[in-house]
């Protein structure tokens, strides 16, 4: 049987870094990056002896054989996704930047839809000779996605895709991979977990090893006027009275990082968005909804419908990821730019946090009873029986190191949050020591600044956490957002104290979660003595993410989770004179 082929798509989807976005009359109305569209190869047919088909075919030219029914399994952040090959299919791979397409040839595709298939797989869907793996990032020819072919001992071929944000490979070199009876080599690959790419062992934070300067992504176009809170209501009225209008096709804006939706709708419309797992429901009445629909419109919009109502009808917006009544999308009513009609602006992203002031009785914490001197020194115990918990933040890089540069500098957002957490937590009754409480660095030799930060965790400190802003290269930059905690294991209780910061800095930001990491080995950490967690806060270098930095209430609220992790972790007994044993509360993963 002649091999079957592994296509790959000879062009992909240039990258939006730097590109311009042609502007219309209307403010809400953009159009998307310049793109190359992909061109995708033909497959080669399967045949068998004498050119004869491989696999018999039906009268009407549909095959027998069904492509589909994946199976799926999860390494980490890195998601695996198995297909079985029947005799006589071929298939083609295109890499865009929502996900990875597999069309298919030679077989009846399966349809489904799959919400969640893997931690890097937000939706399978499948139908019309069509299977779309949707990511949370764009995929290029070799990042972000690998893919091979096996053959099992049954005899049977299968397809085998990693997709994860760290992967590598793509289609090597885009060869033809050809069937071939099991080997221990073939069985290995099958069999073998998901490897991202290799983490180099690195004294530095991710962020800090990102080259400073170049290009930077565009911030993501913000909706008008003075109302600082995000999102907006849930709900409103359109002024005037219902005359039944028909609601006019939706408008959407794509740029780096965010989509925008525009409804416009007629004098008298009502309206309630509900935000959910899958994305956002926009519930209209007083007017006429017709049953539309558009599939793969951009990253943050995998799709959006509208179905009509007796009362009016339902407009659905599919994203990746979920949304809340605080993170994941913005919206605004405005007034008619033009005519008679006002729009409904709706900007969506995963990066989207709550930039809510923060109410005044969240700033208060509950007073944490003091230690017992003797645990920590014998010397503090000659001058008190019980003394202030101490806690070290470290506000990372200063002085001559800015540390990333993007939307804001690191430094002086690392700074400013810092101080916010020290006020939060002095108040309580915890003694917070500071690595520096200006613009400066402790040592100009960036190793021994490290060493000298870990160092202030001595005898009597209960924690150290050390906050940071993270990036990416501006090739990469729209696969970087959200929170993230690290920990090394130097001490027993660091992975709980990193645990109960995770967790607390989401449910005060509601921004999203890029979980626990200990995959490298930090200075900062490994040389402190005491449970140590280092906080990554968000990505500079994101169009959205980076313009939550710059807002003072996104500020307020990190923190506020940093101190309630603190806190709670102090309450709990996650310290460093706790025993080994970690406590129940500490179990709690974010």
């Amino acid at each position: 049987m002649k091999p079957t082929a592994l296509f790959l798509s000879s062009a992909l989807l240039l990258a939006v870094a730097g590109s311009g976005l042609a502007q219309t009359g209307d403010p809400f109305q953009r159009a998307a990056p310049t793109a190359v569209p992909p061109v995708v190869s033909t497959p080669v047919a399967q045949v068998g002896p004498g050119g004869v088909p491989a696999v018999p075919i039906t009268l009407t030219g549909v095959q027998n054989a069904t492509f589909g029914s994946p199976r799926s399994s999860n390494q980490g952040s890195a998601t695996r996704v198995v297909f079985d090959l029947a005799p006589g299919v071929s298939y083609s791979l295109t890499p865009t930047f929502t996900g990875l397409r597999v069309d298919v040839q030679g077989a009846r595709v399966q349809p489904a839809v799959i919400m969640g298939l893997g931690n890097s797989v937000t939706e399978y869907r499948a139908g019309g000779g069509q299977v779309t793996l949707s990511t949370l990032f764009p995929l290029s020819l070799t990042d972000g996605w690998q893919a091979r072919e096996a053959t099992l001992a049954t005899g049977t071929r299968v397809l085998i895709i990693d997709i994860g944000a760290t992967v590598t490979g793509g289609a090597p070199n885009s060869r033809v991979l050809a069937s071939a009876p099991i080997s221990a080599a073939a069985q290995a690959v099958l069999n073998a977990p998901v490897t991202p790419t290799p983490v180099s062992v690195s004294s530095l934070p991710p962020g800090d090893t990102v080259t400073r300067g170049g290009k930077v992504l565009p911030p993501a176009p913000a909706l008008p006027g003075d109302n600082t809170a995000r999102p907006s209501a849930l709900s409103g009225q359109v002024p005037g009275t219902p005359t039944g209008v028909t609601l006019p096709p939706l408008r959407v804006g794509k740029s780096p990082g965010q989509t925008r939706v525009v409804l416009d709708l007629p004098p008298g419309t009502a309206y309630r968005i509900v935000p959910g797992p899958g994305g956002l429901s926009v519930e209209l009445t007083g007017l006429s909804v017709p049953a539309q629909r558009e599939r793969n419109v951009s990253p943050e919009l995998t799709e959006w419908s509208a179905q009509p109502s007796p009362l009016g009808g339902t407009v659905l917006l599919a994203t990746p990821t979920p949304t809340t009544a605080r993170s994941g999308w913005r919206a605004q009513l405005l007034p008619p730019g033009s005519g008679t009609l006002s729009r409904l602006a709706i900007d969506l992203s995963p990066a989207m946090a709550d930039l809510t002031p923060l109410p005044a009785a969240d700033r208060v914490l509950a007073a944490v009873p003091p230690v017992s001197a003797a645990r920590g020194t014998a010397i503090l115990a000659l001058s008190a029986a019980y003394v202030r918990p101490r806690v070290v933040i470290d506000a990372g890089h200063g002085g001559r190191d800015p540390g990333a540069v993007g939307s804001v500098i690191e430094k002086d957002v690392t700074l400013a949050v810092a101080l916010r957490v020290r006020d939060l937590l002095a108040p309580a009754g915890v003694d917070v020591i500071l690595t520096r409480d200006s613009d400066r660095e402790l040592s100009r030799d960036k190793n021994t600044d490290l060493k000298m930060r870990a160092g202030l965790g001595t005898p009597g400190t209960q924690l150290f956490v050390s906050i940071h802003v993270n990036a990416m290269d501006a090739r990469n930059a729209l696969k970087g957002y959200g929170v993230e905690t690290w920990w090394n294991p130097n001490h027993p209780n660091s992975s709980a104290l990193a645990a109960l910061l995770q967790r607390n800095m989401i449910e005060a930001t509601g921004a999203f979660s890029k979980g626990l990491k200990n995959s490298q080995s930090l200075s900062v950490l490994r040389n402190s003595r005491v449970p140590a967690a280092l906080v990554e806060i968000g990505f500079a270098s994101h169009p959205v993410d980076g313009q939550n930095l710059k807002d003072s209430n996104y500020l307020d609220r990190v923190a506020l989770g940093i101190a309630q992790g603190v806190h709670e972790a102090l309450m709990g007994g996650v310290t460093a004179d706790a025993d080994s044993g970690v406590p129940a509360l500490a179990k709690q993963r974010p």
